[in-house]
């Protein structure tokens, strides 16, 4: 991973769940089965850098396996 969360997400969206999601059974051949969601907010991240910024994030997350597969989508503090 490129950047750490630095703080809490918030404005949590769902996206897609269940068999809406692309990449479901990649999702459960690498972590396992569960009920997988995939969710949006919005959170403070420390680069690879050093520097600190407003993003949008993108993940998985499921029951008992929590959030996987991390993604920066777009910055939010130009």
């Amino acid at each position: 991973m490129f950047f750490e969360l630095v703080g809490d997400i918030e404005e949590i969206e769902l996206i897609a769940a269940g068999k809406s999601i692309r990449d479901i059974k990649r999702l459960r051949k690498q972590f396992g089965p569960g009920r997988w969601r995939k969710l949006k907010g919005i959170g403070t991240v420390r680069l690879f850098d050093g520097r600190i910024r407003t993003a949008e994030i993108h993940w998985y997350e499921a029951d008992g396996i929590g959030k996987v597969k991390l993604k920066i989508k777009r910055y939010l503090d130009d």
